[in-house]
């Protein structure tokens, strides 16, 4: 199974093993990122903003006007009652200039009932000819599109909330805002609409959005609310609250307020979600076809407004799009993130310890119903499964418990369960708990616990932002016995100066069985230090100097592995190009052979011993405004033994918004002691949208490890809002030893689920 391509990170970085990269391999779930990993993003950061209370801002009110008669979703705005409700005049400039005045005005403007939210939003535009909107399918990268982005805080604490944003095209994308306000989970969906329309004057949307489709705080009259809106041909970004360029939008205590809500109804609070999935599979060649028909099972209860229930049974992610294979020249795993729904609701609780990272996740849900790259990606069946997660006052709670059936003759059949609190304290700060109990193979007395405490602020010196956080945790199991890790991390994330310190103690027994965990008995120290002037010049709009060392010890202080990476040149253009240029001296202590490169025709081993080297990496990413655009890299110079040329790009082609072709490819070329070998890995993505609500995608992948080539085609129709159609075809062939591809399997899955809400 395939997904949508990500490009690998400078390649040096997973060098070190500092960076978890992964070999050319599948899985069940879709890339989480544009291949433009390096590039500026309006959705998502390096490390992103924090927050700071909602009531620093009480001139930023918008009155929720009535919505006391049928509204047609057209994009047009045009009912008299849009007339008559209170709006938002404009916005404030943050790009280009800051507090500056935008090109064009926008107005916003808010409807409530007691079941729905529908917000207006016009964009006047002096040249709507060239606004820039490509996409039309749900969950399309929109920062380097013309869009606006709806911010809700249902709970007015300041830490936590939902993301709306559309696109001219109508085009939706919706998250969950994590980490106080540093993330966006991209991957929850809602049940929401969207229309727009362009004219002569530029372009509007109206969104209307469930009361049911939220969690909110039981009272509350009032709502945090932000607006934010892209201009890419300018390059410009305006904003609603808090148009500060040390905030993101995403910080909800820096949002303004919808005021004057009506005592919402949620009815029964029960939303019943059945499914039916047809099954055609050919495993392998010489297999039969079978054919088999499922029905599943998800309900939803809210137990109140701010606390949700969730049943699955018999659950299907026959819709979970897929995902990509990446190359890796390391012998450490690479973290894929969770696709699948059941487990990105109230995902954003369940999130444990600041500056934890891709080096150690508490809870890794991924863990349940799929066995990791030693089990060869086995899908477990999910016999059924419950959790409960809302807010209850101040504190954030979390509780799941799933459990698998057998699978081939592996002892699968677990039950496995994690809870979460969170208590917010002082202004932005938290301190929680954390316990897992159950293994994914059953092996017994498996189980964690741990505690974190995080101090933000957003008013340090005045308006910057400060992080401190501090964590611990314990495992136990049979086999292994008990161990511990803990850590901790010191972050100014802000426009001028982002600096960090990090800290982390990884005992060589620590492999708690719902966690992610790729290095152990190590002692990581890392420090990221980033200057970022904007020089005020007609070419130029931001430059960024960073110098980021890091060292890995084992326990008793010895180095395993060390990178630093010197960043003297990166410059972001007025254009919205990007080029970039890095040193990065890299050692490395393997203390075991581990092969760099396998095929069945070739094996390139590291011998156990100790390295160093120097790579220098160049990167250039051209503007998505434009209909052709696309990232290139190109690194070289030593590795281990031996040499290494790296090159990657990726190419996109959109013609129009109905349809959009991308081309990746990435070469490793190695001359080592052991052996040499070239590593590629090739893709294309063909995406047909016939509109924001039926789409057509289809994958292509090879890669000469694995020498297989995979097909995946998806057609996605959301037929109604409560209820969608999915068509998913697989097919895989292998290269042969004279180059001639077979059979290898296929698999066609059509999966119909409604939601029925009550």
């Amino acid at each position: 199974m395939f997904g949508r391509l990500t490009l690998a990170p400078a390649v040096a970085a997973c060098f070190a093993g500092l960076v978890p990269c992964a070999k050319a391999q599948d899985g069940p779930a879709k890339a989480a990122a544009s291949p433009a990993a390096f590039a500026s993003s309006t959705f998502r950061r390096s490390r992103r903003r924090n927050d700071e209370p909602a009531h620093s801002y009480p001139a930023f009110s918008l009155h929720a006007s009535a919505l006391a008669t049928e509204l047609s979703l057209d994009g047009k705005l045009a009912e008299p009652v849009w007339s008559t409700a209170d709006s938002i005049a404009n916005l404030t400039m943050i790009e280009p200039e800051e507090g500056g005045v935008p090109a064009g005005q926008t107005t916003v403007k808010v409807l409530t009932d007691a079941s729905e939210l529908v917000i207006g939003v016009v964009c006047r535009d002096s040249n709507p000819a060239g606004i820039v909107a490509f996409s039309k399918a749900r969950d399309s990268e929109l920062e380097f599109e013309d869009h606006v982005m709806i911010v809700l805080d249902p709970f007015q604490d300041g830490r936590s909330g939902y993301v709306f944003a559309v696109n001219a095209n109508g085009a939706r994308f919706d998250g969950l805002v994590s980490a106080g306000g540093e993330e966006v989970n991209s991957q929850w969906d809602a049940v929401w609409e969207a229309k727009t329309s362009r004219d002569s004057t530029g372009w509007s949307v109206e969104i209307r959005i469930p009361i049911k489709s939220l969690s909110f705080k039981k009272g509350l009259t009032s709502w945090g609310f932000n607006l934010q809106r892209r201009v890419q041909r300018l390059q410009e970004t305006s904003r609603w609250a808090g148009a500060n360029r040390d905030y993101e939008i995403y910080q909800t205590s820096h949002a303004g307020l919808i005021t004057d809500l009506p005592n919402f109804d949620l009815g029964l609070g029960l939303s019943i979600r059945p499914a039916i999935v047809g099954n055609a599979d050919r495993p392998e060649p010489t297999a039969d076809r079978t054919y088999k028909t499922e029905v599943s099972l998800d309900a939803n209860k809210r137990f109140g407004p701010n606390l949700l229930g969730s049943l699955t049974v018999n659950t299907d992610f026959a819709e979970t799009e897929v995902d990509a294979r990446q190359t890796n020249l390391t012998r450490f795993d690479l973290l894929f993130p969770e696709k699948r729904t059941f487990f990105l609701e109230g995902a954003d609780i369940f999130e444990f310890g600041l500056g934890t990272g891709e080096d150690l996740v508490a809870f890794f849900s991924r863990r349940i119903g799929l066995l990791g790259e030693e089990e060869g990606q086995v899908e477990v069946p999910i016999i059924a499964g419950g959790k409960m997660n809302g807010r209850v006052g101040n504190t954030n709670v979390g509780a799941l418990a799933v459990r698998t059936n057998t699978v081939s003759d592996l002892p699968t059949d677990a039950t496995m369960g994690v809870v979460r609190v969170k208590q917010n304290v002082l202004s932005e700060s938290s301190v929680g708990f954390i316990g897992t109990a159950g293994d994914p193979l059953s092996r017994p007395g498996s189980r964690m616990g741990g505690v974190d405490f995080t101090y933000q602020t957003s008013e340090f010196q005045g308006e910057k932002n400060l992080l401190v956080g501090v964590w611990g945790l314990w495992n136990h199991r049979d086999d292994l016995g008990r161990d511990d890790a803990y850590g901790g991390m010191i972050d100014y994330p802000n426009d001028l100066w982002d600096a960090s310190l990090q800290y982390r103690h990884i005992g060589e027994r620590f492999q708690p069985s719902l966690s992610f965990v790729p290095r152990t008995g190590v002692q990581e120290m890392q420090m990221e230090l980033a200057f970022k002037p904007r020089p005020n010049w007609g070419l130029v709009r931001q430059m960024f100097f960073e110098l980021n060392p890091l060292l890995v010890t084992d326990l008793s202080g010895t180095w395993e592995s060390y990178l630093v990476s010197a960043k003297p040149f990166d410059w972001q253009l007025e254009s919205g190009d990007r080029f970039e240029f890095t040193v990065e001296p890299t050692g490395d202590r393997p203390a075991e052979d581990f092969d760099v490169f396998s095929s069945e025709t070739q094996t390139v081993t590291i011998t156990a011993g100790s390295y160093d080297w120097t790579r220098y990496n160049f990167q250039a990413a051209f503007a998505e405004k434009r209909r052709i655009s696309g990232e290139a890299s190109y690194s070289l110079g030593t590795f281990y033994d031996g040499y290494l040329n790296s090159s990657a790009f990726t190419f996109r082609v959109k013609p129009s918004a109905y349809f959009i072709a991308e081309l990746g490819a990435e070469r490793n070329s190695g001359r080592l002691s052991g052996g040499e070998f070239i590593q590629s890995l090739y893709s294309t993505r063909i995406q047909v949208n016939v509109s924001p609500d039926l789409q057509l995608a289809s994958f292509l992948q090879y890669d000469n490890e694995s020498r297989n080539f995979g097909t995946n085609t998806r057609l996605r129709w959301t037929f109604n809002p409560l209820g969608e159609l999915f068509v998913v075809y697989n097919h895989n062939q292998l290269r042969q030893l004279d180059n001639r591809f077979a059979f290898q399997s296929n698999q066609l899955l059509v999966k119909a689920q409604y939601a029925y809400r009550l």
